[in-house]
Formats: C-alpha cells, structure tokens, sequence
C-alpha cells in the first residue's frame, strides 16, 4: 500500500469584493491583501480568490481550499508539495 503525504500551508488573507481591478499585495510570508473585481455574492468573489491565488503561487485551484468562506478575513489552506 501506497501512501501520499501532502505538505498544507495556511495563508489569511483579507478579501476587498466589488473592487475596480484585480490585484494582490503579499504583506509576510502567509499574509496577502487581495482586491476583487467580482462581488461577494454566490460564491462568486471566492472562486475569483481561488483562481488569482492559484496563478500567484502556482499551484493547481483544485489544491486551495477556503476554510471559512462567508468571512472577508479567509483562512485558506495551500497543498504545495507531495512527501
């Protein structure tokens, strides 16, 4: 039997929906401030989140889960390697 062990990081991230363009401030090592062009309403400025977080870091979007997703301060959980 085989087992994968994957390497999380948790990132916390304050989220700006609505916001006139789309950009990403990295303020320590597992902070980031991100404005949103999509507002904060069915999901939408999460799956927005997820996809420019996906891009910054170069990860996969299927390896970014948002841990509490109805707060604009995010707990986001990274996988980034395999063990």
């Amino acid at each position: 039997m085989r087992m994968e062990i994957w390497l999380k990081m948790i990132v916390y991230i304050n989220v700006k929906p609505n916001f006139k363009e789309e950009k990403i401030e990295k303020i320590s090592e597992n902070e980031y401030f991100v404005w949103l062009k999509e507002k904060a309403e069915k999901g939408k400025a999460n799956i927005a989140l997820i996809k420019i977080l996906s891009k910054e870091l170069g990860v996969h979007f299927r390896d970014i889960k948002i841990k509490n997703p109805s707060s604009r301060k995010k707990i986001v959980e990274i996988k980034i390697e395999k063990v």
